[in-house]
């Protein structure tokens, strides 16, 4: 499996997210661009924000979100 178009848009909205204050989150407003929107409805729908414009991170979008640091931070050196 390869990270497609979608999961990338996923990936880059997840790294929008503050991870150093579980009190900040965001909203993905409805003049943004149309992958980004469709990103975080997906992003809702599979349980990882709680709402689906945005909101704050589960405990799961959490760990996901941490992890997709990392491997953004190991491919970007």
């Amino acid at each position: 499996m390869k990270f497609n178009q979608l999961l990338t848009d996923e990936l880059n909205l997840l790294l929008q997210f503050d991870l150093s204050s579980a009190a900040t989150g965001i909203k993905v407003h409805s003049d943004a661009e149309e992958h980004v929107q469709l990103a975080v409805k997906r992003l809702f729908d599979k349980g990882l924000c709680t709402l689906n414009d945005g909101g704050y991170l589960t405990d799961e979008g959490i760990e996901i979100a941490e992890h997709a640091e990392k491997v953004l931070r190991a491919l970007s050196h």
